[in-house]
């Protein structure tokens, strides 16, 4: 029988998804057990955690089992919830943990349904989620989701529309539809900061923002008022997109934001009615572009119907519901929030002191 000691030792060490510092500094080693019938462990994890849970529990029993012999299917690795209340971030003083920028180097790519769509993959996993619509010439995402309500405001603070537990701010709330929104650099900085810092966002494990295309005055208003967490950049497969899509990389890289990844959009279309599969725009071209340029590669999505349809009417939501592409859409968001982990592990997360 192996000791308690010995146990403890292994995963005590183990970083935290959250913030790479160990299990055991934090106190997140809550139960260790050792008896004839096997090892029972107890730890706790943020709701941040929520979408990569089981594969926290699946490395910690491999590592038992490596390391000091455990039978595998004597070795249960339970979960429970840990809370840690978000900081404040940056000058506007946000509660969000991470700070997700979603960008492409082209409009038409699937960017804005791609973003909603992580939203509600973190949101479904367990995790505290807001959606910031920063594509301020052309806020979709009010339409992605259903939504045509104006916010609120309660002591001087926008009150984010929730839709489906999500907490949601957009331009396209402010301004009526079909009008134009023709502003320089000045103004567009002050929308955003606006946006950032007047909404009461709440404590936030993600907040994801739907970047406009290009490489506008955004990303630097962005990376000057708070620290974002990284960015994930979407292109489809054709030589041309990939283009801009290496700009969209390059103006992260010079602003300083961390690239989490390329998503490869309308990968191929499967058609339902003969079940062959068409590479319409190509195939591969964002998976080799991003090796070329040490970019992780997050995964793809294939052209879908059904996407489109639901896009259309305001049910975005619905793509989880749909096995054909659900799983992609999993892919992509544990794969960003897998990459994050794997950051923190490196380069542990120390919490700022607060300013007197």
């Amino acid at each position: 029988m192996i000791s308690v000691e010995e146990i403890k030792n292994v995963v005590e060490a183990y970083p935290d998804p959250e913030t790479g510092r160990p299990l055991g500094k934090l106190g997140q080693v809550h139960d260790v057990n050792s008896n004839a019938d096997g090892v029972h462990v107890k730890i706790g994890l943020t709701s941040w955690a929520s979408p990569i849970r089981e594969e926290v529990a699946e490395q910690i029993r491999e590592q038992l089992v490596g390391e000091l012999g455990v039978v595998p299917r004597a070795c249960e690795i339970e979960i429970i919830e840990h809370d840690r209340p978000a900081e404040k971030l940056g000058q506007v003083g946000i509660t969000a943990k991470s700070v997700i920028a979603v960008g492409s180097g082209k409009g038409g790519v699937g960017k804005s349904t791609l973003a909603t769509s992580i939203a509600y993959g973190l949101k479904n996993a367990g995790a505290k989620v807001g959606l910031m619509d920063a594509d301020v010439y052309g806020p979709s995402v009010p339409h992605l989701l259903g939504v045509d309500e104006r916010p609120s405001a309660v002591d001087g603070k926008l009150q984010p529309i929730e839709k489906d537990g999500i907490k949601v701010i957009s331009m396209g709330f402010m301004v009526p539809a079909g009008e134009a929104v023709v502003w320089r650099g000045p103004m567009l900085h002050g929308a955003v900061t606006q946006m950032l810092r007047d909404t009461a966002w709440g404590d936030l494990d993600y907040l994801i923002i739907d970047m406009p295309p290009g490489t506008g005055d955004v990303a630097l208003t962005l990376s000057q008022l708070l620290p974002l967490t990284g960015a994930v950049v979407v292109c489809t497969p054709q030589d041309v997109a990939l283009l801009d899509a290496v700009k969209a990389i390059a103006m992260f890289r010079k602003v300083n934001i961390p690239l989490l990844g390329l998503v490869e959009n309308m990968s191929y279309f499967l058609c339902p009615d003969n079940g062959i599969r068409y590479d319409i725009f190509g195939n591969g071209g964002a998976k080799n572009k991003a090796k070329e340029l040490g970019v992780p590669f997050l995964g793809e999505a294939p052209i879908n119907i059904d996407v489109r349809k639901r896009g259309d009417d305001g049910q975005t939501s619905g793509n989880y519901e749909d096995d054909s592409i659900a799983p992609y859409l999993w892919d992509i968001t544990r794969g960003i929030v897998r990459n994050l982990a794997r950051a923190h592990a490196k380069e542990p997360v120390v919490p700022s002191l607060p300013v007197l």
